[in-house]
């Protein structure tokens, strides 16, 4: 696959995650997509994020923020059934609740890395 059609693909399972969330009773608001290298390297300084390699680099990760009844959703084990229902779509998806070395539950991405970055 190119790196068009990965993005391409991704962009239709986060179509996917949004109608599943707003049908079961979520509201969403949108965070990063697409970041420069520079941004990238701001969020690595801060601590923000723990790589350079940045799947936000390729438009292939999204951050959003998941409400319920008003409530900003922010402990894992509230979004466990999204990350799952996310990781189900592509083998490639990936939800920042479930990395091993840092917690970034807003964090859906296509893990493309091994192949454009």
């Amino acid at each position: 696959m190119t790196l068009g059609n990965h993005q391409e693909a991704f962009m239709q399972d986060v179509a996917n995650i949004l109608a599943y969330l707003h049908d079961n009773g979520y509201t969403v608001r949108g965070g990063d997509l697409q970041r420069s290298k520079e941004q990238q390297k701001i969020y690595f300084n801060q601590g923000k994020s723990k790589t350079l390699k940045s799947n936000h680099l390729l438009k292939c990760a999204v951050d959003l923020h998941i409400f319920r009844n008003g409530r900003l959703l922010q402990d894992k084990h509230d979004l466990q059934a999204i990350g799952d229902y996310w990781e189900a779509l592509n083998n490639l998806n990936r939800w920042g609740g479930n990395f091993k070395t840092f917690l970034d539950v807003p964090h859906f991405e296509r893990n493309i890395q091994p192949y454009f970055l």
